[in-house]
Protein backbone atom coordinates (compact mmCIF):
# COMPACT_ATOMS: atom_id res chain seq x y z
CA UNK A 1 0.00 0.00 0.00
CA UNK A 2 2.99 2.17 0.64
CA UNK A 3 4.23 1.74 -2.28
CA UNK A 4 0.70 2.87 -4.22
CA UNK A 5 1.17 6.23 -2.44
CA UNK A 6 5.06 7.09 -3.68
CA UNK A 7 3.82 5.99 -7.34
CA UNK A 8 0.90 8.61 -7.18
CA UNK A 9 4.23 11.14 -6.07
CA UNK A 10 2.00 12.74 -3.87
CA UNK A 11 2.18 11.93 0.12
CA UNK A 12 0.18 14.57 1.51
CA UNK A 13 -3.35 16.06 -0.37
CA UNK A 14 -3.75 19.78 -0.44
CA UNK A 15 -6.84 20.98 0.97
CA UNK A 16 -9.31 21.80 -1.82
CA UNK A 17 -11.11 24.16 0.41
CA UNK A 18 -9.45 27.02 2.53
CA UNK A 19 -12.18 29.15 4.02
CA UNK A 20 -12.10 32.70 3.83
CA UNK A 21 -11.68 35.05 7.38
CA UNK A 22 -14.77 36.38 8.71
CA UNK A 23 -14.25 39.52 9.89
CA UNK A 24 -16.30 41.20 12.77
CA UNK A 25 -19.08 44.12 11.24
CA UNK A 26 -18.39 46.20 14.29
CA UNK A 27 -14.70 46.71 14.07
CA UNK A 28 -15.25 47.70 10.38
CA UNK A 29 -17.78 50.36 11.10
CA UNK A 30 -15.90 51.29 13.89
CA UNK A 31 -19.47 51.53 15.95
CA UNK A 32 -18.31 50.58 19.55
CA UNK A 33 -22.35 50.61 20.64
CA UNK A 34 -23.84 47.64 20.38
CA UNK A 35 -27.76 48.49 21.07
CA UNK A 36 -30.27 45.99 22.78
CA UNK A 37 -33.44 48.81 20.80
CA UNK A 38 -32.40 47.66 17.50
CA UNK A 39 -33.83 44.08 17.23
CA UNK A 40 -33.63 43.84 13.61
CA UNK A 41 -29.83 44.40 14.13
CA UNK A 42 -29.47 41.62 16.59
CA UNK A 43 -31.31 39.34 14.81
CA UNK A 44 -28.77 39.27 12.44
CA UNK A 45 -26.41 37.12 15.12
CA UNK A 46 -29.89 34.98 16.69
CA UNK A 47 -29.97 31.35 14.72
CA UNK A 48 -33.54 30.45 13.70
CA UNK A 49 -33.54 28.42 16.97
CA UNK A 50 -33.21 31.50 19.03
CA UNK A 51 -29.95 30.52 20.27
CA UNK A 52 -27.00 33.28 20.09
CA UNK A 53 -24.94 32.78 17.00
CA UNK A 54 -20.73 31.27 17.35
CA UNK A 55 -18.15 33.83 16.78
CA UNK A 56 -16.76 31.22 14.27
CA UNK A 57 -20.50 31.99 12.37
CA UNK A 58 -20.42 35.45 12.71
CA UNK A 59 -17.19 37.02 12.68
CA UNK A 60 -17.28 38.77 15.75
CA UNK A 61 -14.52 39.50 17.70
CA UNK A 62 -14.29 38.66 21.33
CA UNK A 63 -15.23 41.70 22.41
CA UNK A 64 -18.43 42.76 20.42
CA UNK A 65 -19.26 39.16 20.78
CA UNK A 66 -19.71 39.49 24.54
CA UNK A 67 -21.52 43.39 23.79
CA UNK A 68 -23.58 41.34 21.15
CA UNK A 69 -24.46 38.43 23.81
CA UNK A 70 -25.55 41.37 26.92
CA UNK A 71 -27.57 43.38 24.14
CA UNK A 72 -29.41 39.61 22.90
CA UNK A 73 -29.47 38.93 26.43
CA UNK A 74 -31.28 42.29 27.87
CA UNK A 75 -33.42 42.59 24.32
CA UNK A 76 -34.92 39.38 25.17
CA UNK A 77 -35.36 40.65 28.37
CA UNK A 78 -37.66 43.48 27.70
CA UNK A 79 -39.66 41.39 25.14
CA UNK A 80 -37.82 43.07 22.22
CA UNK A 81 -36.32 39.35 20.96
CA UNK A 82 -38.32 35.80 21.85
CA UNK A 83 -36.56 33.88 23.88
CA UNK A 84 -37.80 30.72 22.00
CA UNK A 85 -38.82 30.20 18.16
CA UNK A 86 -42.52 30.21 17.50
CA UNK A 87 -44.07 26.88 17.51
CA UNK A 88 -46.50 25.93 14.92
CA UNK A 89 -48.57 23.25 15.24
CA UNK A 90 -49.38 20.92 12.30
CA UNK A 91 -52.84 20.43 11.01
CA UNK A 92 -54.05 16.81 12.51
CA UNK A 93 -52.00 17.12 15.04
CA UNK A 94 -49.41 14.39 14.46
CA UNK A 95 -48.73 11.56 16.73
CA UNK A 96 -52.76 11.94 18.28
CA UNK A 97 -55.34 9.29 18.31
CA UNK A 98 -58.71 8.89 16.24
CA UNK A 99 -61.25 10.35 18.84
CA UNK A 100 -64.01 9.02 16.71
CA UNK A 101 -63.34 5.51 17.82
Amino acid sequence: MAESREAKGRKWARPRYVPRRKFCAFCKDKSEVIDYKEPEKLRLYITDRGKIAPRRKTGTCAKHQRLLASAVKRARHLALLPHAPVHIREAEGAGLRDSSR
